[in-house]
């Protein structure tokens, strides 16, 4: 199976048309159109039905998207694997959810580079489905994720356990949420342990779902609001930030998620001594 073929198969789903497509992979059209061709010739069926308005995929087309997936990028993982820069002796490949890196997930990616230099590192931010499927195929090895992902051939755990602290731009001694209390969705437990604590609250005049984007407009625009405490501790000491008085202090797990098959290679999956709160 020629792999180019099936990475302009793909690049095609993503674009959604020809001159897209070969715009990106900087080709004619008539390439594009010449490796589609062969690529259906090959296996037999019609992949795609194209018009003036774009393309869609037929039923064979949807039922190779996976595999074709699978084969190009575990190509892409195996050349990274093999060109390894000079003195390293393995590639370990982690994702995390886009909020947790600032914080949970860059510590812990250091703590495993520092106790195991003879490793390359990659690092990419995702969305839990993504990261589902980056597990699935191969392309991830782990990744710290909101809730435990199950699927045949992973693995989860608790690897970080954070407290959740209310701070304001202003030091202030009432307890309880201000007018320009800013709401920041945390998750699932957070959520949870923020409607027990607040059953009355209004809905908030701007929430976010990226912590360093409300720790940025708290910053900038004044307000409080819940975010990590190791996320916060910097601007706490530098007095930018200070903890509200009296507000409660909620706490919430994290996992990391990885393939089983890569324990051998990556021991320290299973345990470490990563300890974060």
């Amino acid at each position: 199976m020629n792999l180019t073929f099936l990475q302009t198969f793909l690049t095609v789903l993503e674009t959604g048309n020809l001159n897209k497509a070969a715009e990106r992979l900087n080709v004619t059209q008539s390439t594009v159109t010449a490796r589609l061709n062969a690529l259906e010739e090959t296996l037999g069926c019609e992949l795609l039905l194209r018009s003036r308005k774009g393309t869609r995929m037929t039923r064979a087309g949807f039922e190779l998207r996976p595999h074709a997936e699978l084969l190009v990028n575990g190509w892409a993982q195996a050349r990274k694997a093999i060109n390894l820069p000079e003195g390293y002796s393995g590639l370990f490949s982690f994702a995390c959810e886009f909020d947790l890196w600032h914080d949970a997930g860059r510590t812990w990616l250091y703590t495993v580079r520092d106790g195991n230099p003879g490793f390359a590192l990659e690092a990419r931010p995702g969305r839990r489905a993504e990261i589902a499927a980056w597990l699935g195929t191969g392309i991830t090895d782990a990744a710290m994720t909101h809730e435990p992902i199950s699927a045949p051939g992973l693995a989860s755990r608790i690897c970080v356990q954070q407290d959740i602290v209310q701070v304001t731009n202003q030091k202030r001694a009432k307890s309880g949420l201000d007018p320009k209390y800013v709401y920041v969705d945390l998750g699932t437990d957070f959520r949870r342990q923020h409607a027990s604590a607040f059953p009355n609250a209004k809905t908030a005049s701007i929430t976010f779902s990226t912590s360093s984007w409300a720790l940025e407009h708290i910053l900038g625009f004044g307000g409080s609001g819940y975010l990590p405490k190791g996320l916060v501790e910097p601007h706490l000491e530098n007095q930018s930030l200070w903890l509200v008085k009296g507000a409660p202090v909620f706490r919430r797990a994290l996992y990391l998620v990885w393939r089983e098959t890569g324990e051998v290679l990556f021991p320290w999956l299973r345990n470490d001594d990563f300890a974060r709160s």
